[in-house]
């Protein structure tokens, strides 16, 4: 009987961390910032993955135009400008650029947006439409989409949505996992530090 107890111990305290993460986390992380409007609304990107497992759209409000924002949106990466995030993890170590660099702005589709440390790693631009829209990713895989919206106040809503489809008996699931349960982090401070940057530049 004791060796029951100890084995549905265990087994309901996941089982109940696992449904408090469906119900309460999941949706929290896969729509920080973003409106029910933002999170419902097609964006450009959207048909490079169908019926994808991860959807998160997340927004954040930046007091400048489009045009401001846009040229850190271009630079990223590592090696590059970095991600905006936490350094440590995402850029070597690196501090990320608090300035536009010129030489870092041509952005073309086809080029990678480095994530590895020789440069050669990471993802694809897919399309361009500056300063509106940015979007990244692999057909049937993974997208990444920047979306710039001005509104009348002279502020821009900054829209990005990363659609993803697990493979769940592919060794690239560890990639998978990682993206469901540590993407919220790194993409929320990585908004925080893009506003504070943008907002300080345009003064």
């Amino acid at each position: 009987m004791r060796t029951v107890r100890a084995a549905v111990g265990p087994a309901a305290i996941g089982g109940a961390i696992a449904v408090a993460y469906i119900r309460l986390v999941r949706p929290w992380q896969l729509g920080w910032g973003a409106t029910d409007q933002e999170r419902a609304r097609p964006l450009p990107g959207d048909d490079l993955v169908e019926s994808p497992t991860l959807d998160a759209t997340r927004a954040i409000t930046i007091r400048a135009r489009p045009s401001e924002i846009w040229p850190w949106l271009a630079q990223v990466g590592v090696n590059r400008a970095g991600w905006y995030s936490y350094d440590l993890l995402d850029n070597l170590g690196r501090p990320s650029a608090r300035e536009i660099i010129p030489a870092l702005q041509n952005v073309k589709v086809g080029d990678v947006m480095p994530m590895s440390p020789d440069g050669k790693h990471g993802i694809r631009v897919h399309a361009l439409d500056p300063p509106s829209s940015m979007i990244w990713g692999t057909r049937g895989d993974t997208s990444w989409a920047w979306v710039l919206h001005p509104l009348p106040d002279g502020t821009t809503r900054v829209v990005t949505r990363v659609r993803s489809r697990y493979r769940w008996l592919s060794p690239s699931i560890a990639f998978s996992m990682l993206l469901e349960f540590a993407d919220i982090w790194m993409m929320r401070r990585m908004l925080l530090n893009l506003r504070e940057r943008v907002e300080a530049a345009a003064g």
